[in-house]
């Protein structure tokens, strides 16, 4: 099969095409053909060096990639809710191994989901760790309840967008900040409220907010601080920008969080539940063949992708 392998951190040429032999599987396990794969800011960030590099260093090869869609070609023993020909989709093995830029993937079946009918697999492979982000952050760190005014930084990325649709799905009233180019989209997706970070100071327009979802970190942290109030949630995303919001939002009298996904077939059943029912639609900016994998890190790496990007076979 082909697969991009990771010969050492660094630039996009590190990446490198090669063919290996199919993976066995697990009793536990299921061989997914791969049509889709999500391409995520984490891939990026472990290809560099960080991200989950530490923690993968020792395996060889090293085959980025958590998110796919696909159809089920073989099963292990232990599995029952999933046969032959099943189309699937989910984040395999995070915060581990996921092997995923790769032809083939052996899969814990309770890391998948069957994939919504009417969806696509670009569309079903883009919504795996940044809808599960999103979900996990809104419902099991911060639980939304009708009525909350919720703040999403990055509203137009990949975890922002699905962060607007499931906090409005929540029957928060939605605040999502942006570049000016993406006011409309961001509006377009449920979002009560846009602000062009660029021309507009958010701690000026906004307090007294009940959570925060913060992609963005570093400086934002303490501007956001100011938006929420007393007993508030904020919660910072990016783990490599992140040092001491925690104990700031301690500081400030709100509840401060970090996290980092997990790979959770039962949320990946209720995230094809809501894309079945159209309460949240992922928006793919752009597709690219399997072979220009590393093109999509170039992409990914301007930190201007709106939605989410995805390769294919």
């Amino acid at each position: 099969m082909k697969a991009f392998v990771l010969q050492q951190p660094g630039p996009i040429g590190m990446l490198q095409l090669v063919t290996l032999p199919q993976p066995d599987i697990k009793p536990d396990e299921v061989l997914v053909e791969v049509k889709a794969i999500g391409i995520n800011p984490i891939d990026v960030k472990t290809r560099m060096g960080i991200g989950l590099y530490p923690k993968l260093a020792g395996e060889q090869p090293l085959i980025l990639g958590w998110d796919v869609s696909g159809v089920v070609v073989d099963v292990g023993s232990q599995v029952n809710d999933l046969k032959r020909g099943d189309e699937v989709f989910g984040m395999v093995n995070f915060p581990g191994h996921g092997k995923a830029y790769a032809e083939y993937v052996a899969c814990k079946a309770d890391h998948l989901a069957k994939k919504p009918g009417h969806v696509s697999h670009p569309e079903a492979a883009a919504s795996c760790l940044a809808a599960l982000t999103a979900w996990q952050a809104l419902t099991q760190i911060a639980t939304v309840s009708p009525n909350d005014r919720v703040l999403i930084h990055a509203a137009a990325g990949g975890v922002g967008h699905f962060a607007i649709q499931i906090a409005r799905y929540l029957g928060a009233y939605v605040i999502g900040t942006c570049s000016q180019p993406n006011i409309n989209f961001v509006l377009s997706i449920g979002a009560h409220k846009a602000i062009d970070y660029q021309s507009v100071d958010f701690t000026e327009e906004l307090h007294d907010l009940d959570i925060a979802l913060d992609g963005i970190g570093g400086s934002y942290t303490d501007r956001t601080l100011t938006t929420l109030k007393k007993g508030g949630t904020y919660i910072c995303l990016p783990s490599n920008n992140c040092k001491g919001s925690t104990e700031k939002a301690s500081a400030a009298g709100i509840k401060g969080y970090t996290m980092l996904v997990h790979s959770s077939g039962n949320d990946m059943k209720t995230i094809a539940t809501l894309i079945e029912k159209k309460h949240i639609v992922p928006h793919v900016s752009k597709i690219y063949p399997f072979e220009e994998i590393p093109q999509a890190h170039q992409q990914m790496e301007t930190g201007k992708t709106t939605g989410k990007i995805v390769a294919v076979f």
